[in-house]
């Protein structure tokens, strides 16, 4: 179980990380997305994107610390004191919910969504759905703390 949870975070992670320098550095096709999908919000698109940038940039962190603690024998995180299950649960609840916005955005702010991004994010809603189901089965508490 503690492999599948380090291979779907640590993957997750790779392709989102991409996105997130992408964003934060402002590669050319990256900008041209956010004109496009700030107009219709009325807003700074560079602000947009930056935002993005560092949330999805906490999305990575998450699904990177997620696979590095599944690895460790002990599972509480020791600095903080928070145990691995809830801490995977929360990641990935994150990217879940990040994706479900990604997707409703590629649907109502462009013009054409690009049907690539769509099948990313979709990927990413369904692993951190398998994930989160793995970890509910796991530990049962997790959800009735929400």
């Amino acid at each position: 179980m503690n492999k599948l949870l380090f291979i779907t975070n640590a993957l997750m992670a790779i392709v989102l990380s991409r996105f997130a320098i992408s964003k934060l550095t402002g590669w050319e096709i990256s900008v041209k997305a956010f004109i496009e999908m700030a107009k219709p919000l009325g807003i700074d698109p560079t602000f947009f994107r930056i935002a993005t940038g560092i949330l999805i940039s906490v999305v990575v962190i998450g699904y990177l610390a997620t696979a590095i603690f599944s690895l460790v024998k002990n599972n509480a995180i020791t600095k903080f004191n928070i145990p691995f299950s809830e801490w995977a649960f929360y990641a990935n609840l994150l990217g879940l919910l990040t994706m479900v916005g990604a997707l409703i955005a590629e649907y109502t702010l462009r013009i054409e969504p690009k049907m690539l991004l769509v099948y990313i994010a979709l990927g990413i809603v369904l692993l951190s759905s398998l994930n989160i189901f793995i970890l509910n089965r796991k530990q049962k508490v997790i959800i009735n703390k929400l």
